[in-house]
């Protein structure tokens, strides 16, 4: 057995970790956005830690047909469409394959748009300062996804931090964020959950219960 150390027990604990280190922004207009579901939980933490608003952004990845956990692009609402051109080539997926999982992932996007804004309409980020939070980025499609949604919602400003992700992803979304915090970088990099102890998968329900908890102190 390799032994490894998880940086952080969970999602909870990697969102404190998170917060400590943004704890000097303060809340002056900031809103704090995390990628259902897994960013959610992570997100909450810093939202409470900050005293700001929580709200979902919403972005789905697109996997290579058969590799799922590969990303070839991602989608965010308002018609958001991000691709990773050389995964795409080097995967061979045609256009028509592409097309087939994005039509797939949009009706998937829909779905948990009408669940989580149910009880909490999209909030306003005209003019922002946004923080975007995951639980961690690997090729960060789905993160380049989420700027784009929020740029093209008006933000003023896109701080994109996570707890984990390999230092290759963070420069090159530089280009897409104002900033971009990563409390670890190791290298090599495996999946995110391998830093995380427990890593389960986070249920529709407790995305709900955090936004609804969050929209309790607003």
């Amino acid at each position: 057995m390799g032994h490894h150390r998880h940086i952080f027990t969970d999602r909870r604990h990697a969102g404190r970790m998170l917060a400590e280190a943004l704890s000097e922004l303060g809340s002056e207009d900031h809103v704090v956005l995390g990628l259902p579901r897994g960013g959610i939980p992570v997100a909450f933490e810093v939202a409470v830690a900050l005293g700001c608003p929580l709200d979902v952004v919403l972005v789905r990845k697109l996997g290579v047909p058969g590799r799922h956990e590969l990303a070839m692009g991602a989608i965010g609402e308002g018609d958001i469409v991000v691709s990773e051109p050389s995964v795409i080539e080097a995967a061979h997926v045609h256009d028509e394959q592409f097309a087939a999982i994005e039509r797939q992932q949009r009706d998937e996007l829909g779905r948990r748009a009408r669940l989580y804004r149910a009880q909490h309409p999209r909030l306003s980020l005209e003019g922002k300062q946004t923080i975007i939070v995951d639980d961690g980025m690997a090729t960060g499609s789905t993160a380049r996804a989420a700027c784009a949604v929020v740029r093209a919602a008006g933000a003023g400003s896109i701080l994109l931090a996570v707890p984990v992700a390999p230092s290759g992803t963070i420069r090159a979304l530089r280009q897409e964020a104002d900033d971009v915090i990563a409390l670890a970088t190791p290298h090599p990099f495996r999946a995110v959950g391998y830093f995380y102890g427990s890593f389960s998968q986070t249920p529709d329900r407790e995305v709900i219960e955090l936004l609804d908890e969050s929209a309790e102190r607003f």
